[in-house]
């Protein structure tokens, strides 16, 4: 057979490789990577031609209970300072902990993985009256890492080929690295506080003799982000089947 025969019925050039369609994982995988930069490409644009200023997002009690700008509650997790190192830093660990907790621990429990957002940022919103911080997102992202780090205590980590140590250790290496920077480590405190009172309360007080469940994910949550069980007493219509109607089945004359 030619050559010329053979690539034409191998519908291809030589040594290209066919198409295959992506997984599943890799399509969610880049869905989040693409709506993360637009969401960086929205804020930094906003910031650039000054729609938005910071002084319109960081967190204020005064503000908030005598103004009523209860969007601060919500904005001031949302903005992580102008795009520099300390802006992709935080954005990097942020994206990763929290894809690699949802995938992890969290998946197929997407309400508890809500309720955990939730929680953490009520908690942070109450001590950050008391301590002054404006802006919370560096603090939430060090809550993740901190849950991330005690429900994987094995997986050892490398950090910026420098140091080599045990997932639950991470934490504390990103607040002496922010130290080293010269930043507030009352920020990674405050992230490790709240992830540690999380995970206690989710993770180990109800192992603990006498011990029981105090966070449980509000049904309403379970309903708007969990898919609903089967339920193993549900019968098929025929047309819901694998293979649709039986067509042609029947009893065997003279059985």
């Amino acid at each position: 057979m030619a050559a010329g025969e053979t690539r034409a019925r191998s519908g291809g050039i030589p040594g290209e490789q066919p198409l295959q369609p992506l997984p599943a994982a890799r399509l969610e995988r880049g869905k989040a990577q693409l709506s993360n930069r637009l969401y960086n490409l929205i804020i930094a644009v906003i910031k650039q031609l000054e729609l938005i200023t910071p002084f319109q997002l960081y967190f204020n009690p005064e503000l908030i209970f005598k103004h009523f700008q209860v969007w601060r509650l919500i904005t001031n997790y949302l903005f992580f300072g102008p795009v520099g190192f300390n802006f992709l830093f935080n954005m990097i660990f942020l994206y990763r902990y929290c894809r690699m907790l949802e995938e992890g621990s969290f998946r197929g429990r997407t309400a508890d993985f809500v309720f955990m957002f939730l929680f953490g940022g009520l908690l942070m919103t109450l001590f950050g009256l008391f301590v002054n911080l404006v802006f919370l997102g560096q603090a939430f992202t060090i809550m993740l890492v901190y849950v991330w780090s005690r429900r994987n205590p094995y997986v050892r980590m490398n950090f910026f080929g420098l140091l080599i140590f045990q997932a639950p250790f991470l934490p504390w290496v990103l607040m002496g690295f922010s130290l080293l920077l010269g930043n507030s480590i009352i920020v990674d405190l405050l992230g490790i506080a709240v992830g540690h009172i999380y995970f206690f309360l989710e993770d180990v007080f109800p192992n603990q003799p006498g011990g029981g469940r105090l966070l449980r994910t509000p049904s309403v949550l379970k309903a708007i982000f969990d898919t609903p069980e089967d339920d193993p007493n549900y019968n098929p219509l025929p047309e819901e089947r694998p293979g649709g109607f039986a067509w042609g089945e029947g009893q065997r004359l003279g059985g």
